[in-house]
């Protein structure tokens, strides 16, 4: 899932860092509070790790702004602040965790999965890029309102890729976590799954509207939910193509 990393301390920010994302995570990091919190709103991500000793906006100042935007968010604080009173605080500000320092990394990579299950429980089953809609609760798929009929293993795989819509999936990761194979397995099973879903999203698209590769192939890494185009030079600014939301996404 995407993680955000708050810490000032660059030498932890940067082991944690490495660390999550060896773990499969898309993570970013970022060292004083208030571009945490720009960060944080600029990426929705699933998870933040947070300290609260924090340069130019401390951390419970950040878990309080962050708190009355940002509901779908799960929050892990991290501090070195050993009065009970703090941790009740920061539990009262809508912190989902807390965890004192020093710490164990293996306890807070537990904490992290123990965090992001909890959250999918709850999370919304609708799962929406451009004209494609998903429904986890009912199994279905819909593009433009067309049912579109998948197999059990297309569903997990279109399932896997919205899930981490805004970043490449590899080859590896997709045989790893949809068929729970050996990423050495010499088998090209995902680019023959990946075609089956191009083939069935792009017969129901409806005629007359704006077509798009849905899934995209990401040369020499693997593939993502696409159907972006370039706005403007300078500042890599996209939106979706077909009119489902031309809000722009701003790659800094």
């Amino acid at each position: 899932m995407q993680v955000l990393i708050i810490e000032d301390d660059a030498a932890l920010g940067l082991f944690l860092q490495k660390g999550l994302t060896l773990e499969g995570h898309d993570v970013n990091w970022v060292g004083d509070g208030e571009a945490g919190l720009r960060q944080a709103q600029a990426d929705q991500p699933d998870l933040i790790v947070l300290d609260l000793s924090l340069p130019r906006k401390d951390g419970m100042e950040v878990l309080e702004e962050m708190r009355g935007r940002m509901d779908g968010t799960a929050v892990l604080v991290l501090t070195g602040r050993s009065k009970v009173e703090e941790r009740v605080r920061c539990l009262n500000l809508g912190a989902d965790d807390c965890l004192l320092k020093p710490f164990s990394f293996h306890e807070l990579t537990a904490r992290c999965r123990a965090l992001l299950r909890r959250r999918e429980m709850y999370a919304d089953p609708v799962l929406r890029h451009g004209s494609v809609e998903m429904n986890r609760m009912e199994r279905t798929v819909r593009r433009s309102g067309q049912v579109v009929e998948l197999t059990v293993k297309e569903f997990s795989l279109l399932e896997f890729l919205m899930q981490r819509r805004g970043r490449c999936c590899s080859r590896s990761e997709l045989l790893r976590e949809v068929w729970q194979m050996s990423p050495d397995a010499g088998t090209n099973v995902v680019d023959v799954y990946i075609n089956y879903l191009r083939r069935k999203l792009g017969a129901a698209l409806p005629k007359g509207e704006v077509s798009y590769q849905v899934i995209e192939t990401v040369r020499g890494e693997g593939y993502q939910m696409g159907g972006v185009k370039k706005l403007g030079v300078g500042g890599c600014r996209y939106g979706l193509l077909d009119g489902y939301s031309q809000s722009a996404l701003v790659q800094a």
